[in-house]
């Protein structure tokens, strides 16, 4: 394999990772016709559907228990003319499966799929049309709902006997109506609305509402970016540069480097050689990313985030870790299987090579998982490339050197040697993976109200690990395998200084400073014992009932609204106002930021208070619904039981985003008045998001 190739294989590899999330996937095919060409006013006839399914796909039948959970198969008439159906949609031969997703036994159709309704002529003017939808599905657990329409365009009706001959029904009264899913129908713009009072509370299997984004009403408006996944590149990147300074993968660049430009070989072969190298550590790195992204999807990766077992399964792999980096035991690879791909690599070639990078990628396990680990952490509630790009950018910044050095060999004569200082910097990660590791127990703490990690005490915690760092550079604290230190370099000096000033910081924040810098590391400012700005909160005027959930969610800076999307909808009609939402989370670092840098702004604070009605609709809160207000996805027919999932779901379904922070505005008829807007830390560009937002609600509702 040329290195032109290799290079070209690579591309390929990652146009065909990208395509494989980013593309609209239809792995089922509709088609339809009916058991008739030709009948008479009064006659039955089958409507007969064939779908043809692509392999390793599925989709359910519809002769199931409906609360098992997955989307059964319906075929609709919601506007039936001149004929109507008889009996219920039938299912051809379908396989019995345990569907280990729903824990439950269910029907479904592989690769060919049957399903047939019978229906009564009325009338010679009959139209026979409809809808269908369903959901199809792979044994990896990716689910995509479908719908359509279709019409019997080949049927010929003639007059029947005056016996047969009916009149046509009403059409409203005679549409079919699934008895497990009660129709929901959206707010259109009515002029009357701004007084009209909150429907019905959707009942179990209902779909809920939610905002609507009409891009014709927003035509001209300026679209707000998300500068967040920037920014997650870059520590992405940085993240992998400091994977090259741990103790395991440092010693290794020059022994490796030197093995590219053996004396048995050119110059120009090494280098080849080298790049090859370079970019199967890409390869491997991205490949994880890309299997993270494919197995779980967009909702999963937001439900993963949060989740306790996982969150609490991080803490304790980020404190072990800690624990051997302090020099408590030694975690080690496994060497068997180091041992046979390191045989594989001696081989030669470039296939050798491969093998060398795999070597490396296995050696560099006990230093680089925590690392690859947070880096995954902070892709997981965003979008479904995120995690792709961000081992990229990860692998990208792993993989240089090994070229760079390949290129400019003699640099390798000038580096340091690996020693006491690498120690050092084993022992400080470990007390900076000690401190991250309180994160992941927040995100669980958090999620699921366990009210065990207050904002107080990680302060407090936090001041510690990082006083006794401060220490530890200035040679005060010796752990095992730490060498006697007579003089205190300048970096460590300076280090330590940065390291005592940050401590500093941290102080005042016992006693309620906010701290800014630090907004989307520490639990939200409500669980600190002194909270002064909760105390003076204002209350919400008008005549609108107390929030629910207030006992456990919580907005900052002293702001009231609520936590229930149809609750604050009802608030906002009776008081005329628009709706500021902020789809967040427990776990989302950018919304505290957001929180803290932009929201506490004065001219942020005062249209927040004055000029909205605001709901905080937190996406990863594990609080079980009442069974009475689940809801059914229109987006992947789930029923969704919790306050996270319901709120998710208004979100992907409505607003095809699943990111966030998400802030969005819109009037009494949910019609969304500007675009929305994401992480952006502009106080300007926020000010002038609301007051668009504002203007077209007055043009609109005043």
């Amino acid at each position: 394999m040329t290195l032109k190739k290799a290079l070209l294989l690579f591309s390929l590899l990652l146009i065909f990772f990208a395509q494989s999330v980013a593309q609209v996937l239809e792995p089922a095919k509709w088609s339809w016709a009916s058991s008739k060409t030709s009948v008479k006013a009064g006659d039955e006839l089958e409507l007969i559907f064939k779908v043809t399914i692509e392999d390793n796909w599925y989709i359910y039948a519809n002769d199931f228990d409906p609360e098992c959970g997955p989307m059964l198969t319906e075929v609709k008439f919601p506007n039936a003319k001149g004929f109507k159906a008889i009996g219920k949609l039938k299912a051809i031969n379908p396989k019995t499966k345990h569907d280990e997703t729903f824990g439950c036994d269910v029907k479904i159709f592989e690769h060919n799929a049957e399903f047939r309704q019978k229906i009564k002529i009325l009338s010679v003017d009959a139209i026979v049309s409809g809808t269908y939808e369903g959901q199809t599905c792979t044994d990896a657990g990716k689910c995509i709902p479908f719908d359509g329409e279709f019409t019997i365009a080949d049927l010929t009706i003639t007059a029947g006997t005056t016996s047969q001959v009916q009149q046509a029904p009403d059409p409203v009264k005679e549409t079919t109506v699934n008895p497990q899913k009660p129709q929901v129908q959206k707010a259109e713009v009515v002029v009357d609305t701004v007084n009209v009072k909150p429907e019905t509370k959707p009942q179990y299997g209902a779909e809920v509402s939610g905002p609507v984004l009409d891009k014709t009403i927003l035509e001209g408006e300026p679209t707000y970016g998300n500068d967040s996944f920037w920014t997650l590149l870059v520590l992405a990147f940085i993240a992998g540069l400091t994977s090259l300074i741990t103790p395991c993968v440092f010693p290794m660049i020059p022994m490796t480097v030197t093995f590219f430009l053996k004396d048995t070989q050119t110059k120009r072969e090494g280098i080849k050689k080298a790049i090859i190298f370079g970019l199967s550590i890409i390869v491997l790195y991205s490949s994880a990313g890309t299997i993270f992204a494919i197995l779980l999807g967009p909702e999963g990766l937001n439900a993963l985030a949060t989740n306790w077992a996982l969150n609490l399964f991080i803490f304790a792999v980020f404190l072990i870790f800690a624990l051997s980096f302090f020099g408590l035991f030694e975690i080690n690879a496994p060497y068997q299987l180091v041992n046979k791909i390191d045989q594989k690599a001696e081989k030669g070639g470039l296939t050798g090579v491969f093998f060398m990078a795999f070597t490396l990628v296995l050696i560099s396990f006990s230093c680089t998982v925590p690392i690859v680990g947070s880096v995954l952490a902070l892709s997981a509630g965003g979008q479904i490339l995120k995690p792709i790009l961000m081992m990229f950018s990860y692998s990208l910044a792993f993989a240089l050197p090994f070229a760079f050095f390949a290129f400019f060999p003699e640099v390798i004569k000038s580096m340091p040697k690996s020693g006491g200082w690498l120690n050092a910097v084993k022992v400080t990660l470990g007390f900076l993976e000690l401190a991250l590791a309180l994160k992941f127990f927040s995100i669980a703490d958090q999620a699921y109200h366990w009210g065990l990690l207050d904002r107080d005490i990680n302060i407090a915690l936090w001041i510690v690990i990082f006083g006794l760092l401060g220490l530890y550079l200035l040679g005060k604290l010796r752990l095992p395998h730490d060498s006697p230190i007579e003089k205190v370099s300048v970096p460590r000096l300076l280090l330590a200084i940065l390291i005592f000033t940050f401590v500093v910081y941290l102080v005042p924040g016992l006693w309620g400073a906010p701290l800014k810098a630090l907004a989307g590391y520490l639990p939200p400012q409500h669980t600190h014992d002194f909270d002064l700005a909760a105390m003076i909160e204002d209350k919400q005027k008008g005549e609108c009932d107390e929030p629910r959930y207030a006992d456990f969610l919580h907005l900052p800076h002293g702001l009231t609204g609520f936590f229930d999307y149809e609750q604050a909808l009802a608030c906002a009609r009776a008081q005329n106002k628009p709706v500021f939402i902020d789809f967040t989370g427990h776990g989302c670092t950018n919304c505290r930021e957001m929180e803290a840098v932009v929201w506490s702004d004065p001219a942020v604070l005062k249209r927040l208070k004055e000029d909205f009605v605001i709901v905080a609709l937190y996406v990863d809160d594990k609080t079980e619904l009442p069974e009475a207000e689940w809801v059914t996805s229109k987006y992947d027919g789930k029923v969704k039981k919790t306050i996270g999932k319901k709120n998710a779901d208004i979100q992907i379904a409505n607003l095809d985003n699943n990111a966030q922070p998400f802030y969005v505005l819109v009037g009494p008829d949910e019609k969304v008045l500007a675009w929305p807007y994401g992480y952006n830390r502009d106080v300007k560009s926020f000010v002038e998001f609301l007051e668009r937002g504002k203007k077209k609600f007055k043009e609109r509702y005043k």
